[in-house]
């Protein structure tokens, strides 16, 4: 089976079976699942939050960095594809217990870059949160 139907299986759950030990302690639940596209959702837990009660920035970032390494995981390519950075724009908040949905596409994808964008929206997506931009490289194992 690929990755992106490893991916499809999950749709609706929490997704626990991740690569990643990181995103496991994120425990998304996945939302949908299209190659290079992905809206996974989390809820806002205490210790993401800054000392003013608001979703920290950098666990914002890291949700946006996470998911766009998982977008990278959906495309089935050969290639380890890593991150070269990460561009943020924060435009509102998100409050414990909060749902947010974190949503991903592919901009460009050459031969050896990719380019993908992560928007984080309120859960009725009426809000939008943050949106960050990342260009990643392709390296050949």
């Amino acid at each position: 089976m690929d990755r992106l139907e490893q991916l499809k299986q999950f749709i609706g759950k929490e997704f626990d079976q991740s690569p990643s030990p990181f995103m496991k302690w994120l425990n998304p639940v996945i939302l949908s699942v299209e190659e290079g596209h992905l809206e996974f959702q989390y809820r806002v837990r205490s210790e993401w939050l800054n000392p003013v009660g608001n979703l920290h920035g950098g666990v914002t970032a890291a949700i946006i960095d996470d998911i766009i390494g998982a977008t990278m995981f959906s495309l089935n390519e050969s290639s380890f594809i890593t991150t070269i950075n990460n561009v943020i724009d924060y435009f509102s908040t998100a409050k414990e217990n909060d749902h947010i949905v974190a949503e991903t596409r592919i901009i460009k994808r050459g031969k050896q870059f990719v380019n993908a964008q992560c928007e984080i929206w309120d859960a009725q997506k009426t809000r939008l949160i943050a949106r960050g931009t990342s260009n990643l490289f392709k390296i050949n194992n």
